[in-house]
């Protein structure tokens, strides 16, 4: 009997050392990746990951301007693009939980708009229907001027393109939702949006490095990652903003919630950690975020509150991609691992990348 029961015990032992181990990260596996990619010329950035909120791997590759060679370094400050909306679904979890508004309430109860019967979480969630904002911009607007969220506001109302769908008919990605959003935090708060982000989230958690800056801001910053993208007739990366293409960012340049937060590898994490306590909102208020929209026909869509969700693997996640720019935080809930790719020069590598790390880190089931 003692032997039968020496045996279990060695036998637990074993598939509990192997299940351990098997979660273990290869972090030279990672650099190899990275260094593979570097070699071909197919990324330039900072890739973090971190286990329990403590940084394991760290690595800055390539050059803030690719024309004058300067090397990109661990503290280098990227354009976040859409990684902005998680900060924005932020501020209106915490009006909400001082009472200001109620995620149900209509969107037209705050502002102005010709499209109702529109929720502030069909806003949150990309179920609203909203039209681009961008193309009545890009069609009307004096591009001579830099537009702002009442600017958007009212060619809306002026122009009054069509909704795409009735709200909460589907899912479909809408950075319109996301202009609206930080208008109305703006009118619960009776606070600016950029003044809001700064005291109540930037500056709380000591994220030192990041802010929502005009263009003028991060010209003056040396450590600021431009971004590139690849022109094959000259073989070479060329600054995004030299092309026409990329000019919205200067005309569209004083909109607030969809994007313009930048940020650095480090400031993220920090982020990333605060989600898991009390610091910004409760962690009850938290779960709404992680919590996936049910839409008129009874089906889910898979987006919460600025956050795409792979809840079966208990992941949370969010891309950007700007002129120039990729980036991606993935955050693995139940194991607190984080993995922070920040990207400037629009490689067409990035989502095989972002799969491969994350891979590593957990295995896809």
């Amino acid at each position: 009997m003692k032997n039968l029961f020496r045996i279990f015990i060695t036998i637990a032992f074993v598939f509990c050392f192997s299940t351990v181990f098997s979660q273990r990260i290869n972090y030279g596996k990672v650099d190899s990746i990275i260094s593979n990619l570097v070699y071909n010329n197919k990324f330039s950035g900072v890739v973090l990951i971190a286990e329990d909120g403590k940084v394991k791997y760290n690595k800055a590759v390539g050059y803030i301007d690719y024309a004058k060679q300067k090397s990109l370094n661990k503290n280098s400050i990227f354009e976040l693009a859409s990684v902005s909306k998680q900060f924005t679904a932020m501020t209106l979890m915490m009006v909400k939980e001082k009472g200001l508004l109620n995620y149900d309430d209509l969107v037209e109860k705050y502002i102005n708009i010709p499209y109702k019967g529109i929720t502030i979480r069909q806003l949150l969630t990309h179920t609203s229907g909203l039209p681009d904002y961008q193309v009545i911009m890009d069609a009307y607007w004096d591009k001579a001027k830099v537009a702002g969220n009442d600017d958007i506001i009212n060619y809306l109302n002026k122009y009054a393109p069509s909704k795409l769908f009735e709200p909460g008919e589907k899912y479909l990605y809408s950075n319109t939702g996301y202009v609206l959003l930080a208008s109305i935090v703006e009118k619960v708060s009776g606070r600016d949006f950029i003044e809001f982000c700064n005291t109540e989230i930037f500056s709380k958690l000591k994220m030192n490095y990041t802010a929502i800056r005009s263009l003028a801001e991060k010209t003056a910053i040396k450590n600021f990652a431009l971004g590139h993208v690849y022109v094959p007739e000259r073989n070479a990366y060329i600054r995004a903003d030299s092309f026409p293409s990329s000019n919205y960012t200067i005309w569209l340049g004083n909109r607030k919630g969809p994007g313009r937060i930048s940020s650095t590898v480090t400031d993220l994490l920090k982020w990333d950690q605060a989600l898991y306590t009390n610091k910004l909102i409760s962690q009850t208020a938290m779960a709404d975020a992680f919590t996936p929209m049910h839409l008129n026909n009874g089906t889910i869509s898979n987006y919460g509150f600025g956050w795409d969700l792979k809840l079966g693997e208990n992941i949370v996640w969010h891309n950007g991609d700007n002129p120039g720019y990729k980036t991606i935080i993935i955050r693995f809930l139940k194991t607190n691992k984080t993995l922070i790719i920040l990207c400037n020069n629009a490689t067409d590598a990035f989502e095989d990348l972002t799969t491969t790390l994350k891979n590593c880190i957990q295995p896809a089931k």
